[in-house]
């Protein structure tokens, strides 16, 4: 254990972040597994392209937060479309 003062805090404050990220990186699995559920079914067009939308603004943000880079969030949200793009065809 740390016994420098601001290391205490450091460590404390990882603590926290390491929480959140957990918290947003699970919510951001489960959106893009809604999305990827609802092509699957392949029957309703309207159910895929909203679990889109708010899958799309999760990995976006994720990437202003720093959860992900900017390419793999890129490269998820360009897949993604491309799946729901397919079905609207």
């Amino acid at each position: 254990m740390a016994n420098i003062k601001s290391s205490i805090k450091r460590a404390r404050t990882n603590e926290i972040r390491r929480q959140k990220n957990l918290t947003r990186r699970s919510a951001l699995k489960t959106a893009i597994k809604n999305v990827l559920i609802a092509v699957e079914a392949g029957k309703d067009v309207v159910k895929a392209q909203a679990a889109f939308k708010i899958a799309e603004e999760k990995i976006a943000r994720a990437k202003c937060k720093g959860l992900l880079h900017a390419n793999t969030a890129a490269r998820k949200i360009s897949r993604l479309a491309k799946k729901v793009a397919a079905l609207s065809k």
